[in-house]
C-alpha cells in the first residue's frame, strides 16, 4: 500500500484516487484500468442492463485481482435484479446513489460488501452513516450528472460532511488534479472521487466526439437544470440550450420529461450526437484538455498532490507550525 489512511484500508487499495461510475463511460476497461493503477475502479450500471452488468463484472473481475467497485443509482426501474446480480457475483465494494440508502445497505452489507453512499448535504451523510454505510461520497455542486438541489459548493460540503459524520468522505465534485485533491483533504476528505477527468481515459466507453468536446470546452461550459426532475450538469448544446431555456420559462415536470425523453443520455455520451444528445459533465471539463490512459491519470494526479504537499512543506509559513 503506497498511502494509508481509512480509505484505503477500507477499499484495500494502494492510493485514494476513487473513478466515479458515470453511465456510458464507466464500463469494465475503464475500472479493471484505474484499479490495476493502484485507484478504485468502478462500474456504472446505471446505463446497463442486468445481464450487461453481470458481463461488466465477470470481465472486470478477469482483467484485475484487485478490488473494484459497482455504483447503483437507486432510480434504477429494476433495481432489484442488478442487487441480485451484485451479490451473486461478489462485488466487493458498492457505491449506492439517487435514494435512500436505508433500503438496501442492510441486505448489501449482510451478503458482505462494503457499501458508500453519494450524498450533497451534512443531513444526508449523517442519514447514511446511521443506515450502516461505511463511508460517504460528499459530492458538489460543480460535480457532473445529477447533482443535488442545495447546490452546495464541495469547498463548503466537505467540512460540513466531516463535522456531521464519524465514517470517512471522500470528496468529489470540481476534482480533476492533485492540486485539488490536496484541498479536498486539507478540508477533511481522506479519498477523492474523480468522473469528469476519466470521461477523458482512453478505456473509457464515452464516444470519441463526446471526449473530444469536452477537451475543447471552455469555462462557463456546463450548467445545473432540470431541477423538478432530476438536478444535472450539462455541456451546453442545442439540446442543452432549448430543455433549460424551457426549464426557465416555468415548463412543469411533467412538459420537461417528455422533452428530456427516453435514451437522450445515450444519443449524446455514448452514440455522440453533439447536438441533440445529453451530455453530462461537470465544470471541472474546463480543465481538461487531453485524452489519456486511464493509468497516467492516476500517475498524474498522484504525482501533482505529492508535490502539492512538498510545496507546502516549503512555504515560509510551515515553519511555524
Amino acid at each position: 500500500m503506497l498511502f494509508e489512511n481509512r480509505i484505503t484500508s477500507l477499499f484495500k487499495i494502494d492510493l485514494p484516487i476513487i473513478q466515479a461510475g458515470m453511465v456510458w463511460a464507466s464500463g469494465w476497461e475503464l475500472a479493471s484500468a484505474v484499479s490495476n493503477a493502484g485507484g478504485l475502479g468502478i462500474i456504472g450500471a446505471g446505463s446497463m442492463y442486468p445481464e450487461v452488468l453481470r458481463t461488466h463484472i465477470q470481465k472486470t473481475k478477469a482483467a484485475t485481482h484487485k478490488p473494484y467497485a459497482v455504483n447503483l443509482p437507486m432510480l434504477y426501474p429494476d433495481l432489484q435484479a442488478h442487487i441480485n446480480i451484485i451479490i451473486e457475483e461478489k462485488v466487493p465494494i458498492v457505491f449506492t446513489s439517487a435514494g435512500n440508502p436505508k433500503t438496501w445497505t442492510a441486505s448489501l452489507k449482510a451478503a458482505g460488501c462494503i457499501v458508500v453512499h453519494v450524498v450533497s448535504s451534512a443531513q444526508f451523510a449523517l442519514k447514511a452513516e446511521v443506515a450502516g454505510c461505511d463511508a460517504v461520497v460528499a459530492e458538489g455542486f460543480e460535480a457532473g450528472g445529477h447533482n443535488g438541489r442545495e447546490e452546495t459548493t464541495t469547498m463548503v460540503l466537505i467540512p460540513m460532511v466531516h463535522k456531521a459524520v464519524k465514517i470517512p468522505v471522500i470528496a468529489a465534485g470540481g476534482i480533476a488534479n492533485g492540486a485539488q485533491m490536496l484541498a479536498a483533504f486539507a478540508l477533511g476528505a481522506e479519498g477523492v472521487q474523480i468522473g469528469s477527468r476519466f470521461v477523458c481515459s482512453t478505456e473509457a466507453s464515452s464516444h470519441i466526439h463526446f471526449k473530444n468536446a469536452i477537451t475543447e470546452s471552455k469555462e462557463g461550459a456546463t450548467e445545473l437544470g432540470l431541477k423538478s426532475l432530476a438536478p444535472v450538469r450539462l455541456l451546453k448544446n442545442k439540446f442543452a440550450v432549448e430543455i433549460l431555456a424551457f426549464e426557465k420559462q416555468g415548463a412543469s415536470k411533467e412538459a420537461l420529461a417528455e422533452r428530456l425523453g427516453k435514451g437522450r443520455a445515450k444519443m449524446g455520451m455514448f452514440e455522440g450526437d453533439m447536438e441533440n444528445g445529453e451530455l453530462e459533465i461537470g465544470q471541472v471539463t474546463a480543465m481538461i484538455d487531453t485524452i489519456q490512459p486511464a493509468a497516467e491519470i492516476v500517475k498524474e494526479i498522484w504525482n501533482d498532490f505529492q508535490a502539492g504537499v512538498e510545496h507546502l512543506k516549503s512555504l515560509p509559513f510551515s515553519r511555524n507550525f
